[in-house]
């Protein structure tokens, strides 16, 4: 199995494929999937295991999207990440009121379209082992990011806007993956008012997501998407 330097890091394996009744021996693109440990403070958190990208916006990301900031309900402020080997290290400076998401923002359909077109990824294409989550701000692609995880793929577009001041508040975030509870709670906590994603929500994620005053669009395929919450925000 050898290691290709492309930048989304992927590996070639050799594999048998079954195609038209025949068994061929060929050599198959595959991501690289790595465990990192990830602190809050110097405190150890949790592993994750992510694609060995984007680590610094993965762990600011995952502090914001999970609010890992103890004893507080608010959302923390990230003054420093470190990565050296296999360790992410977070370091936050203060506390703020969580907030709700702005309610001023708004998304047409040529905007939903636009967004999913976003998500294509070079990467999903060799390989068909990631996802890919978006971030667009004043409809301009601020960030995007694939991984072998939705979950942290959120986390690492999140990561770089708060490690380069861009008011998520004013943000549309697009994913390719499934948007339950735990994923719509990730742009609540990062106080993200739109989400749209190719896939199906959940019942709990559209509760949520109505809780939190967050316009839910997903099955956003082709020339059709389906709107769970929010769509006041439609223009």
């Amino acid at each position: 199995m050898g290691r290709r330097g492309d930048l989304m890091s992927i590996r070639q394996c050799s594999t048998i494929r079954m195609e038209n009744g025949e068994l061929t021996e060929t050599v198959d693109d595959i991501c690289i999937e790595e465990t990192f440990r990830l602190y809050l403070n110097d405190e150890f958190l949790v592993k994750l295991a992510a694609t060995p990208n984007q680590l610094k916006e993965l762990g600011a990301g995952h502090i914001i999207c999970e609010c890992r900031a103890s004893g507080s309900t608010g959302v923390p402020i990230i003054s420093d990440v470190y990565v050296a080997e296999d360790e992410i290290r977070v370091f936050t400076s203060e506390i703020t009121g969580s907030g709700r998401p702005c309610p001023d923002i708004t998304i047409s359909k040529e905007d939903v379209f636009d967004i999913m077109s976003a998500t294509i990824s070079k990467t999903w294409k060799k390989t068909g082992g990631t996802h890919c989550s978006v971030l667009f701000s004043g409809k301009k692609l601020v960030a995007k990011s694939e991984d072998v995880g939705r979950h942290n793929t959120v986390d690492k577009v999140v990561g770089y806007a708060v490690l380069n001041n861009i008011d998520l508040s004013a943000c549309v975030l697009g994913c390719t993956g499934r948007q339950p509870e735990a994923m719509v709670l990730k742009a609540a906590n990062a106080r993200i008012p739109i989400v749209v994603s190719r896939s199906a929500s959940t019942d709990k994620g559209v509760i949520l997501a109505e809780k939190e005053g967050i316009t839910l669009i997903g099955f956003a395929r082709g020339d059709r998407f389906t709107i769970y919450t929010g769509s006041h925000r439609m223009c």
